[in-house]
């Protein structure tokens, strides 16, 4: 069986755990705890090692989906969950421009430890404050359009958003793949 590992990663509070359930088929795997640091402040539980779910696209072919804790006291995490991954997809909270700079230590982080296909899922983009698609991509240092990664809207309590994401990040794998 073919197995594609996908990580989905990003800030605190940007969606990750709530996109892993809306879409696994499995009942996912969280590590999840009482958040004792200003994480607080954003949400009650927060990810202290990683989400797991899977997709079953046939029977020889699963997709596998990791998801990252948020806090960088986390990090030794996010390298062990990005070295075996094929692709990644970092959430980013549109309306929370206070983290995008996190969020783009996040990116740097990843592309330093893989050199996969990566795309960018602006989450919250219906909140007050958020930013538009272009502005983030700005924000988080790819300014040229024709050098950006793929950037999608994605309401993370939608399973069809999801999926839509999902499906965005295996054709950019498997358009990074036959390059």
């Amino acid at each position: 069986m073919e197995i594609m590992r996908l990580v989905v990663t990003g800030p605190v509070g940007a969606g990750k755990s709530t996109f892993i359930r809306s879409v696994s088929e499995i009942t996912p795997v969280d590590t999840d705890r009482i958040a004792t640091d200003e994480t607080q402040l954003i949400k009650q539980k927060t990810t202290v090692a990683f989400d797991f779910g899977r997709l079953q696209f046939s029977p020889q072919m699963a997709l596998h989906l990791y998801g990252t804790p948020g806090q960088s006291r986390f990090d030794f995490m996010w390298d062990i969950l990005i070295c075996k991954a094929h692709a990644y997809m970092i959430l980013v909270a549109a309306h929370r421009p206070s983290e995008f700079r996190y969020a783009r230590r996040i990116i740097n982080f990843m592309n330093q430890r893989a050199k996969i296909p990566m795309i960018i899922g602006l989450t919250h983009t219906d909140c007050p404050g958020a930013w538009f698609p272009e502005n983030v991509a700005i924000a988080l240092g790819y300014p040229d359009k024709n050098d950006c990664p793929i950037i999608i809207n994605v309401n993370a309590n939608e399973q069809s958003s999801v999926a839509q994401a999902v499906i965005a990040l295996v054709k950019e794998l498997m358009q990074k793949c036959l390059v």
